[in-house]
């Protein structure tokens, strides 16, 4: 997949590429060709070891919650919000939030499962928590 594809606004680059993906439903991350490791945030060059043979890679969405952390809201501004540091299996990591589950409950080492939310056109990177794993 190139990384250069122009957005709805014209910009361009692997962090626009990525954001045009999640607003369409696709969450991707980059794997390096030549050491064969996986990255995210998206970048231009492996931070592994500076190659720039990074491909997108539909991810299996599986993971672990590393660090877990609630920010406190008042009930008419949606309640309290976790906020989660999620390894995936394939070895990156990524802030996010268990969505499926009140704050209090989600916990270091449950396992979960990505998925993209689309609102007002705009997709994000969520994680429901996934029994039987």
């Amino acid at each position: 997949m190139s990384t250069t594809a122009p957005t709805q606004e014209g910009a361009t680059g692997v962090q626009a590429f990525h954001q045009t993906e999640l607003d369409a439903g696709r969450f991707l991350i980059q794997r390096c060709g030549d050491c064969s490791r996986h990255v995210y945030f998206p970048r231009e060059s492996c931070p592994h070891c500076g190659s720039a043979a990074l491909e997108w890679k539909t991810p299996k969405g599986t993971g672990v919650v590393y660090a877990v952390t609630t920010v406190r809201r008042k009930p008419a501004d949606g309640g309290d919000l976790n906020v989660s540091l999620v390894d995936l299996d394939e070895g990156v990591r990524l802030m996010s939030r268990v969505d499926n589950l009140p704050a209090a409950a989600v916990r270091i080492g449950q396992r979960v499962k990505a998925r993209v939310q689309v609102k007002d056109g705009r997709g994000l990177v969520l994680f429901d928590a996934a029994e039987g794993m």
